[in-house]
């Protein structure tokens, strides 16, 4: 899937720090571009604690809704591989709409990856932490109802940004997100004490049909967490296929040479290497799990009911 144009490209001239546009249907006040620093790492350095990653700086865009007085409430939005796209910037309307803000950092521009599969699923993960901590320092942004939703390969660092263990080797001193909401999640990595999380509430959807990212790992992660009485809840959609929200997409997209590790198990093992369960190895792009032939399309009755649980979700956790 192409990369959406952002609005932040729009307000990038000289950095600017703060971009006053009109909104109007999405009852956003303003609008802050926001930069900041960030560094990129790889799965290994990011499970071993490694802090040492390369620096970047990157922006994101903050749309602050129209409120009667005080803080308001902030939701983090990370986008999928295929960048900020039309249904990444519908979500931001959705949640300003409940006078909630919306904070969308840009995770690839500021790196300049144009192929999003050449950066580390887990390194937007960094970005999500930064971005809470710019968010619970900002004058009008309540610190204690930060969420976080994440979409595709961005609901990688909206899943796992709620772990005990990373939040507290990368997550900012005495913040954590109050929220998270996950899309068509990846689930196929098991991390040690992954089922250990801050104890915020969690929401998944996921479409039965989705051959990019298979539901079947995330009903396992799923039981893992409510065994540890977690409040998490998997939404299943019978029929929809990966990016179910993707309005554009009025026909399917099959992209046949795509990869995917639908049908792979990953496990951390020693020194934050990832095996291959099926074969004890490190894992490796040409496993026999991995396939090809990935499905892309929107089902408007997936899309419709997420939406609905979605809104009700923040609108009662964030409250």
């Amino acid at each position: 899937m192409g990369r959406g144009i952002s609005k932040i490209s729009k307000c990038a001239v000289a950095m600017a720090l703060v971009c006053m546009v009109a909104m109007g249907t999405a009852r956003a006040q303003s609008v802050e571009l926001i930069p900041f620093e960030t560094v990129t790492v790889a799965t290994q350095q990011f499970l071993t604690g490694g802090k040492d990653g390369k620096p970047v700086t990157i922006a994101g865009e903050l749309r602050i809704p129209k409120s009667g007085s005080g803080k308001v409430a902030a939701v983090v939005l990370m986008e999928g591989a295929g960048g900020i796209t039309a249904s990444l910037e519908k979500w931001a309307e959705t949640i300003n709409r409940l006078a909630i803000a919306s904070f969308v950092p840009d995770s690839y521009t500021g790196r300049s990856v144009t192929d999003t599969s050449k950066l580390d699923i887990l390194a937007p993960m960094m970005d999500a932490y930064r971005a809470l901590g710019i968010l619970a320092a900002h004058p009008h942004i309540d610190p204690r109802r930060i969420a976080v939703m994440g979409i595709s390969k961005g609901s990688m660092a909206a899943l796992y940004s709620s772990n005990a263990r990373f939040r507290d080797m990368y997550g900012p001193p005495g913040i954590e997100f109050a929220a998270h909401v996950a899309l068509f999640a990846p689930c196929v990595r098991t991390y040690r004490d992954d089922g250990k999380v801050t104890g915020k509430p969690i929401r998944m959807f996921h479409g039965i049909a989705d051959d990019v990212f298979s539901i079947e790992p995330c009903r396992e992660y799923v039981t893992r967490l409510k065994a540890n009485g977690v409040d998490v809840q998997l939404t299943e959609f019978p029929d929809a296929y990966h990016s179910f929200d993707a309005f554009v997409l009025t026909t399917p997209l099959i992209s046949a040479q795509a990869m995917s590790t639908r049908n792979c198990r990953l496990d951390e093992g020693d020194n934050g290497q990832l095996l291959n369960r099926a074969t004890g190895k490190p894992f490796a792009p040409a496993d026999a799990c991995v396939e090809r032939g990935n499905t892309y399309a929107y089902n408007e009755a997936a899309a419709t009911a997420t939406t609905a649980t979605v809104k009700a979700f923040l609108a009662d956790v964030l409250k």
